[in-house]
């Protein structure tokens, strides 16, 4: 019954992603949800898994710590650059 409920969860934040790319920080925030889905469905895997499994939520949850911090810097660094967070001013092929 969860499991539909995290899936469509997780396509509307796909779907966000995929659509309302106005400005980075949004685009943040859809990525930093797809991760907590992913957490909360790794967290509710049954129990009978092996002992080195148990600790995949763990990690899951570190790398989503790291890529939200990660994230954050890289918006203040092209904030300042640039002067805004908008995406469709930045150039990505330009070094």
């Amino acid at each position: 019954m969860l499991i539909p409920l995290l899936s469509a969860m997780f396509s509307t934040l796909l779907m966000g992603l995929s659509f309302h790319r106005l400005h980075l920080l949004s685009a943040l925030l859809c990525l930093e949800g797809m991760m907590l889905i992913i957490f909360i469905g790794l967290s509710l895997w049954p129990n009978n898994l092996t002992f080195s499994s148990s600790f995949s939520p763990l990690i899951m949850l570190t790398l989503s710590a790291c890529e939200a911090a990660l994230g954050l810097s890289l918006m203040i660094a092209t904030a300042r650059s640039h002067g805004s967070d908008n995406l469709k001013t930045l150039n990505t092929l330009q070094c």
